[in-house]
């Protein structure tokens, strides 16, 4: 698991990471990475020692949901991170353009009655990221696109053979703007859940390999702060236990071969991280899952191992599951049926 750095306290010195990670040896049964903040507390104003949190075990560098608006300071980030070959990791929303949006911007938003958030929050962001990674040379990843004008902003880059590349949630490879249905704030995310031709464009993309890697998005929200209405309700969802499963759905459908999934959601990213995970060569680490990809289960958010059961998949039909978890060589973690 990579842990993002907006926690309490921010992970923005090499103290705090060198505490994630003993604290991660000491008491958790997976490979925790933390990624360290690429601003003094998150506030987008001064640069983290990079160089420093990198020596300490950061595996990579963000200011996790929040954009850094100021130019200038992603300039320089960009530039002092090539110097240590580190991945600065960012999420493209420009907040002025979000506004008071809590949705996709469009004709579903306008029936609700509820403030749209448009692609250009997110293209204007991917662009001018673009544009300082071509002017420094450093490495980028964009945390969450959505929008299909995104795709066409990142193969641009990519055809100038920049060092960039790119993550897609799960919610927006198998959900859409219309599973928000009547006001269903557990379906309210950051970004927002896009049209069906920007899902499908994402699943083409991740099949031609423009982008990387399906990530989690994991999210969880209070339960206080999500039965709201839907304007007020707080962004985020579970998706950890579900991230796998719901991919495998995709699978079952024939919209994503299973070797694309595995290498979306494993083996690319461990490559992106300079982690020794993701493969099965002969002497890397013996952390694997066993699934079975074809057993069905339905979900139930009480059974859910996180705190928060806040998941947009409540009460979902699946099909396939990990059946087991081994680390090290070690299993700890065993799917026992309830039948």
């Amino acid at each position: 698991m990579v842990c993002q750095p907006n926690t309490s306290p921010v992970i923005d010195n090499s103290a705090t990471v060198d505490f994630v990670m003993r604290r991660a040896r000491d008491t958790a049964i997976v490979n925790i990475h933390p990624m360290a903040a690429l601003t003094k507390g998150l506030e987008g104003a001064e640069m983290t020692e990079i160089g420093l949190l990198k020596a300490a075990g950061a595996v990579a560098f963000s200011d996790g949901d929040i954009s850094i608006t100021n130019a200038q300071v992603m300039r320089r980030a960009l530039t002092y991170a090539r110097d240590f070959d580190a991945l600065i990791v960012h999420h493209t929303e420009d907040p002025d353009l979000v506004g008071e949006g809590v949705m996709n911007e469009g004709e579903f938003a306008t029936r609700l009655g509820l403030g749209g958030i448009p692609c250009a929050a997110e293209s204007v962001m991917l662009e001018r990221d673009m544009r300082l990674v071509k002017l420094t040379g450093g490495r980028y990843h964009a945390a969450s696109l959505t929008c299909i004008e995104s795709l066409e902003i990142l193969q641009r880059a990519r055809d100038l053979g920049l060092r960039v590349s790119a993550s897609v949630s799960i919610n927006h490879v198998t959900l859409n703007e219309n599973d928000i249905g009547p006001y269903r704030t557990f379906l309210k995310l950051a970004p927002p859940l896009r049209t069906e031709d920007d899902r499908k464009a994402m699943i083409e993309a991740l099949a031609s390999g423009l982008v990387d890697v399906i990530m989690s998005d994991h999210n969880p929200q209070d339960v206080e702060v999500k039965r709201l209405p839907f304007a007020e309700a707080a962004a985020g969802a579970v998706g950890l236990e579900t991230m796998l499963p719901a991919g495998l759905r995709l699978v079952h459908s024939g919209e994503l071969d299973l070797l694309t999934l595995i290498r979306a959601m494993s083996t690319r990213p461990a490559e992106l991280l300079g982690l020794p995970g993701g493969t099965l060569r002969s002497g890397a680490p013996a952390d694997l899952i066993v699934i079975d990809a074809d057993t069905p289960w339905i979900v139930d958010p009480n059974e859910l191992k996180s705190k928060c059961k806040n998941t947009p998949f409540d009460e979902a039909r699946f099909s396939g599951r990990v059946v087991r978890t081994i680390v090290g060589g070690r299993t700890v973690y065993e799917h026992v049926s309830a039948h």
